[in-house]
């Protein structure tokens, strides 16, 4: 037990630490996103959260592309400013030139999403892991949306990889879990001056330096043996077990998916009582050159659109849907679908909306695998009564 405790050996000694389960499903999630190893956490967000302090602490700082979850936009934002670590939000479409400008001499990490959620912006990850690498500093990406099925981030530079497993790795809304992926290419004793938690003993584990003891495994071993043994954010094995599920019917469900969203996509496209439509997997949208670069094979499940007659129309099309789930999830197996005016941003008006950057009459629809048909027929008729209820 001592040397256990030491970190000499590997084994199991205490499960917020170590699990065999958890373990397990974690490298096979670090295998299917090509990297060394991998931690799972309690929630997608905790891997956020884990991942930006393992390197982070007061006075350091982050940037991070402005389109990502409203939830990860907030603890970047609000709570990690709490504690002294400050984040500059940058438009990920700006030129090089003017995201160089967000970089501090005290800038540690650089984050963003694959695809956002639910902007559906997709990151030019070559574009900011050059930058990233240029400062001497990591790229941390959320590839939830995407998965590895679709994206591998590491491929295209990125050096972290995190997961929400809640959405589309669990797939039937059975778990909350999250994952981190460490590619095991960033040097950080190349550049140990900005990383001294990384590179200089942890007088908190017997002395430790974590990037010399444990070489390229150094970054999880520290977010293991310091974050979750003092946050205790970790994944129960019960639900890592569940979680394996989802994953052996990953690839097969990403690339039906992908096929109902486009097909979604383009009846909406052509409907006359929809005003736009937002799916990278989309010819004609503003990402589909980037998505094809990144996601040759397919992008996700999720696309957003709104509707001529605005907001109450949104309404009225929610109210008569019967396939689709209204629910706040995202990614799963079933379609579901949300409008974020009158759920998670209800407390705001047509003014405030505009600026968070949702439309008033955006519906964020997750395409589930059931039959392409049935979920378009569905849309249709809700279209239809939605318009028959306004006359």
């Amino acid at each position: 037990m001592g040397r256990l405790f030491d970190l000499e050996e590997e084994g199991y000694f205490y499960s917020r630490l170590a699990n065999p389960t958890c373990d397990a499903v974690a490298a096979k999630i670090a295998a299917l996103e090509g990297g060394i190893g991998g931690v799972l956490t309690s929630s997608g967000q905790a891997a956020t959260f884990l991942a930006l302090t393992n390197i982070c602490s007061e006075g350091d700082h982050i940037v991070s592309s402005a389109t990502i979850y409203g939830g990860s936009s907030n603890l970047l934002t609000v709570t990690m400013k709490r504690m002294g670590i400050e984040v500059t939000l940058v438009d990920p479409d700006a030129s090089e030139e003017e995201l160089e400008a967000a970089f501090r001499p005290n800038t540690k990490a650089v984050f963003g999403e694959t695809i956002a959620n639910p902007a559906l912006v997709v990151l030019d990850i070559e574009k900011f892991a050059k930058l990233a690498h240029a400062h001497g500093v990591p790229l941390i990406v959320d590839n939830t949306f995407a998965t590895p099925i679709n994206c591998r981030p590491i491929e295209w530079g990125a050096d972290i990889v995190t997961h929400s497993t809640t959405k589309y790795m669990d797939g039937h809304a059975s778990t909350v879990g999250g994952c981190i992926v460490d590619s095991g290419n960033f040097d950080w004793m190349a550049h140990a001056e900005k990383f001294p938690g990384m590179c200089t003993p942890d007088e908190s584990y017997h002395g430790i330096v974590y990037a010399e003891k444990f070489g390229k495994m150094g970054y999880i071993q520290k977010a293991v043996a310091q974050l979750m043994r003092d946050l205790g954010t970790c994944q129960a094995p019960m639900n890592a077990f569940i979680l394996n599920l989802g994953l052996e019917s990953l690839h097969l469900r990403m690339p039906r998916h992908c096929e109902n969203a486009r097909k979604v996509a383009e009846y909406l496209q052509n409907h006359p009582e929809v005003g736009w439509v937002e799916y990278p997997g989309l010819p004609g949208d503003k990402y589909y050159d980037l998505a094809k670069k990144y996601m040759p094979n397919g992008t996700c499940g999720v696309l957003s659109f709104g509707l001529k007659g605005g907001r109450d129309m949104a309404v009225r099309f929610m109210d008569h849907l019967k396939l689709a789930a209204i629910v706040t999830h995202v990614a799963d197996a079933r379609t579901c679908v949300l409008h974020p005016a009158s759920h998670t941003h209800r407390q705001l008006n047509d003014e405030q909306l505009v600026e968070a950057g949702v439309r008033p009459d955006l519906i964020r629809f997750s395409a589930g695998i059931e039959d392409a048909a049935d979920i378009i027929a569905d849309v249709e008729q809700a279209l239809e009564a939605a318009k028959q209820s306004k006359l």
